[in-house]
């Protein structure tokens, strides 16, 4: 875990700056492809995602290293080939998670987020999941475990695996010519991110776009069919935390409400997507047929909103790269309780993006439990130590947020009146 988050500490700005550097490009050239609450709540769900996976809230059931000491036929020698034996074997069980990522309805929720932005951008590569807590896909790993790769090699390959996804996720770089036939490219991603028919469920490799072409996945980005962005059942909502339960939740309720007990159990195991008739039909849900004319989820907002959202997602950042740097400091059990606060934070201002009403009792809670952190602590998990009277100040942010948050939710109630009485 803390070898992770130092690795963090340097991706997390690289990434932002990349992100940001995308945005001033779109602007400069006339065609932004970044709208701010799009972004905010993109960044959001990459903060959840590298805090829960730092505090380490999952469970392997079968460990690579495991794997590899009972099955390995013969251990390799460590060079630089077997790097590449490793980071080949990592991206094939990657192209088999991603497809039973999207084929199998239990397995969609654990990926759901990565596609619910209606934009498609390089923020919109931070959206990963929370959801996802149980890890059942090492033996897809098996090659790797039979030629005896070891567990170190697969540990230190896997993030670099991992990383390398983030550059395709944009629409300003166009084919690439003979890249297109060796690795995923932007135009390749764009046509996996899209919900055009034709391009639902293809290209689900991750950096060699050959297991595609290998396993019948592959199809070509088309002039006559600019790629439509999202999911077909739309979140409609900035809270990615909510995005990450929310096909989930759907499986159970609809496992409650089905009178077939077959349905009740094969619900979880079905395609994507699939509902048992009985509540299809009692109990519809919104799904796009037409991907040329619908509404983007867009709730009315202003400058000051965006302002204040990303104003609380700076200073969030800054408060989870001091957890990242000093995680073996901050010890057990002071993380999971740093990590609950990260997690109501980003629960509570995209709420408040939102312009739900309840977002000022989230906020408050937020600030009341990051108050009674630095009383029973008498510090902020011993930031004063770093910055002097940094309790002090974090204390005034908070009281002074919880005012803030009302000021927007008592403005949004007034603007919600004035459009229902016209």
């Amino acid at each position: 875990m803390e070898a992770y988050g130092k690795i963090l500490l340097i991706a997390m700005p690289a990434f932002l700056v990349l992100v940001l550097f995308e945005k001033w490009f779109g602007w400069h050239i006339g065609k932004d492809t970044n709208r701010s609450s799009d972004m905010i709540s993109s960044l959001s769900s990459g903060i959840t995602n590298v805090t829960k996976n730092v505090l380490g809230l999952g469970i392997t059931i079968l460990t690579y290293g495991w794997l590899e000491e009972k099955v390995a036929l013969f251990h390799i020698k460590t060079t630089w080939l077997t790097y590449i034996i490793a980071f080949i074997a990592i991206d094939f069980a990657g192209y088999w998670v991603h497809r039973i990522q999207h084929k199998i309805n239990f397995f969609w929720n654990g990926h759901v987020i990565h596609h619910s932005s209606e934009e498609f951008n390089l923020a919109c590569a931070l959206r990963q999941s929370i959801s996802s807590v149980v890890n059942i896909f090492a033996f897809l790993l098996l090659p790797a475990a039979l030629m005896g790769v070891p567990a170190k090699i697969i540990a230190i390959v896997a993030p670099l695996q991992l990383f390398a996804q983030f550059w395709y996720h944009t629409r300003y770089i166009s084919k690439l010519g003979v890249l297109e036939k060796i690795i995923v490219t932007p135009s390749h991603h764009r046509v996996h991110h899209a919900i055009n028919p034709e391009y639902i469920d293809k290209n689900l490799s991750q950096i060699f776009i050959f297991w595609d072409k290998i396993f019948g996945t592959y199809q070509e980005e088309l002039a006559g069919a600019p790629p439509v962005y999202g999911i077909t059942r739309p979140a409609k909502t900035w809270n990615p935390i909510k995005i990450n339960f929310q096909h989930v939740w759907l499986l159970i309720r609809d496992a409650w409400h089905t009178k077939s007990w077959k349905d009740k159990l094969r619900i979880w195991f079905m395609p994507t997507g699939w509902r048992p008739a009985d509540v299809a039909e009692k109990y519809p849900v919104e799904h796009i047929e037409d991907v040329f004319h619908f509404e983007k989820f867009n709730p009315k907002t202003s400058k000051g909103l965006i302002t204040w959202s990303w104003i609380q997602i700076g200073f969030l950042l800054l408060l989870v790269g001091y957890l990242f740097g000093n995680i073996a400091e901050i010890g057990n059990p002071d993380m999971f309780i740093y990590g609950v606060f990260v997690f109501l934070s980003v629960y509570a201002y995209s709420e408040l993006m939102d312009r739900n009403r309840y977002a000022l009792l989230w906020e408050g809670f937020k600030n009341i439990f990051g108050i009674l952190i630095i009383y029973k602590e008498k510090d902020w998990f011993g930031l004063d130590q770093l910055v002097p009277h940094a309790s002090l100040f974090l204390i005034a942010y908070f009281i002074f947020a919880t005012f803030i948050a009302g000021w927007f939710v008592n403005r949004h109630e007034k603007e919600d009146r004035k459009l229902s009485i016209a």
